[in-house]
C-alpha cells in the first residue's frame, strides 16, 4: 500500500483546516494512551471515525510503541505516549513512538502522513520541540508530514 505525495520538498508542511479532509491516501496519527481510552480531544474523533478500540487493545502495544490499524488505502497510527488516559506524555515516550511510527511506514512504503499538532492539545506538550523531533526522526526518510490546525 504505497502511497506518494505531492512534490513538496518540506518536511513538515502546515495546513489551517480539518484533518479529515486529508486525501484518503495519507496515513493518519495522533497520540493515545495504553489503555486505549480516547475520550477526549482529537482521539476521541478517530475513535468514532475508525473505530477498532479491541483491535488495539488486542495489540497489547505498551508506552513507546506504536499501534497501528489499516482502514481501506491508509494506515492510521495511535502513537503510545502515556500509560493511562489521565496522564501526561514525556518527551522520550512521543520520540519513541515516533521512531516505532517511522520503521512501520519504511516497511510499508507510507511518504504521506496527517497529524495535529501531536501531543500538544490536552497533553500539553511544546509544538517547537515536538516538530523538531519529527524532523529528526524523519530526516532520513522520504516521509512527508502534513500538519492540520484549526
Amino acid at each position: 500500500m504505497a502511497t506518494t505525495c505531492s512534490a513538496k520538498e518540506e518536511r513538515i508542511k502546515y495546513i489551517k483546516g480539518d484533518l479529515f479532509t486529508c486525501p484518503e491516501t495519507d496515513s493518519l496519527a495522533h497520540c493515545i494512551s495504553e489503555d486505549c481510552h480516547m475520550s477526549a480531544g482529537i482521539a476521541a474523533i478517530f475513535k468514532k471515525k475508525f473505530g477498532g478500540v479491541q483491535e488495539l487493545l488486542n495489540k497489547r502495544k505498551k508506552t513507546g510503541d506504536v499501534a497501528v490499524l489499516n482502514r481501506g488505502k491508509r494506515y492510521v497510527y495511535y502513537l503510545i505516549t502515556k500509560d493511562k488516559y489521565f496522564h501526561k506524555p514525556i518527551y522520550e515516550n512521543l520520540r519513541k513512538s515516533l521512531e516505532a511510527m517511522k520503521i512501520h511506514c519504511l516497511q510499508h512504503d507510507v511518504t504521506c502522513i496527517s497529524m495535529p499538532k501531536i501531543g500538544c492539545g490536552l497533553d500539553r506538550l511544546d509544538w517547537s520541540k515536538v516538530s523538531t523531533m519529527l524532523e529528526e526522526v524523519f530526516e532520513d526518510t522520504d516521509v512527508k508530514i502534513t500538519v492540520y490546525t484549526l
